[in-house]
């Protein structure tokens, strides 16, 4: 099969990015030619296995002058908001986006075309190609900016419900797909996430490094507030200080980029006062990143918002306990795919405009936050059998089945 992946942003700086990255690589094992469209910036370079085509397309030049648009408001690097694109931009990207989708079908010649959240270039790549069959995977950003963004709202509406086939990360998901889009529910089909067993595992050695009478929790995902990393830090006040009467330090461990500077800022200045350790990492590729989970004890990932996050299965494959918001859909996949896993999940906060915690809840998650941290540590592990069933082959077999 000739499949062309279609992105608008980086393929390599979330979790939609790396979602589409691995299923290149999953299919490249299964022998599919293939091609990539994606968002990046004129430094920036795209990187797949050899004999993968790809078709850049260049923010921040002159046929796109300002930054890669981000499904998020807050991405972990430069970039515009879909809300505050004037109609100058809007066409700039549909006429850039536009031309480099003709000349991908046109000299890559796909029987499929795959693209990457249920929004405006995957509506555009319908429109444009009526001869083509063309699916498109929601990640949950996508569902989440066509609730609060009225942008072209519409046009994706109408397109989306177009689309030969959608994939869907959890059954819930699903659910909001239908409402938001007005889909036919038989058009939707749960497809899940997978994981890198090569890169992701347990590292006895860094695990023998570490030092019993400290706690190490890490973060990863972007620096910002919606992701929960303001409350993250101030909940470490409580599980500092429950944890030094029993003799152990706490260290906390920050991973990724931000896209905010003032925001960053702010979140510098928590950290200031928080009485234990505190580290900002940066962003890491994934090798890295899986060494920082070996040599940690514990994942938090408080998020106001997700789809299914798949680094709190990379956390748990690398042998961590987890906590997680419980937001829809997340824990019911994580227990039917991974029995066993131990996360345990705190209560968000009442939201506003999707993804905006209402200020008065704060203290109550933030405490609830801190005693799920405390608690997970006791929680058992999932055994490798059950993570092992939950990989990029076994979700690229299936893909190639439906796309079939």
């Amino acid at each position: 099969m000739r499949i062309l992946s279609v992105t608008a942003q980086k393929p390599d700086s979330t979790g939609s990015g790396i979602y589409l990255t691995e299923l290149v690589r999953g299919f490249e094992k299964m022998g599919h030619e293939q091609a990539v469209i994606a968002g990046i910036g004129r430094k920036d370079t795209m990187r797949f296995p050899d004999g993968v085509e790809c078709f850049p397309v260049y923010f921040e030049s002159g046929d796109l002058p300002f930054p890669i648009a981000g499904m998020s408001d807050e991405m972990p690097y430069k970039s515009t908001r879909y809300s505050d694109m004037t109609d100058v931009m809007t066409e700039q990207f549909m006429r850039t986006f536009r031309s480099q989708i003709r000349y991908a079908v046109k000299k890559f010649r796909p029987d499929v075309i795959l693209c990457h959240h249920l929004y405006f270039l995957t509506a555009m790549a319908r429109e444009i190609c009526p001869g083509i069959r063309v699916y498109g995977i929601a990640h949950g950003s996508d569902i989440r900016q066509i609730k609060k963004n009225a942008w072209e709202r519409e046009y994706i509406r109408e397109q989306i419900r177009k689309l030969d086939g959608i994939f869907a990360l959890h059954q819930e998901q699903s659910w909001e797909i239908c409402e938001c889009y007005g889909c036919h529910p038989e058009l939707i089909e749960v497809v899940g996430t997978g994981y890198n067993s090569e890169i992701f595992c347990i590292d006895e050695e860094r695990k023998k490094q570490k030092k019993e009478d400290k706690v190490r929790i890490i973060f990863a995902g972007k620096i910002s507030e919606k992701k929960g990393v303001k409350s993250l830090i101030r909940s470490m006040d409580r599980v500092d200080e429950k944890l030094k009467k029993t003799g152990r330090d706490v260290e906390l461990v920050l991973a990724g980029g931000y896209g905010d500077e003032e925001e960053f800022r702010t979140i510098l200045k928590v950290a200031e006062e928080c009485p234990c350790q505190i580290r900002f990492l940066g962003k890491l590729a994934q090798r890295e990143l899986a060494a920082e989970l070996n040599r940690s004890d514990i994942f938090v990932l408080p998020s106001f918002y997700e789809g299914l996050p798949l680094v709190v299965i990379e956390a748990l494959a690398c042998g961590l306990h987890t906590v997680c918001t419980d937001l829809p859909g997340i824990r019911p996949w994580l227990d039917r795919n991974i029995p066993g896993n131990g996360t345990v999940f705190v209560e968000p906060p009442c939201m506003v405009n999707e993804d905006e915690p209402l200020e008065e809840d704060l203290p109550e998650f933030e405490k609830n936050l801190a005693d799920a941290i405390l608690k997970a540590k006791s929680m058992p592990l999932p055994q490798k059998e059950g993570l092992e069933a939950v990989s990029w082959d076994g979700l690229c077999e299936r893909l190639t089945e439906l796309m079939r």
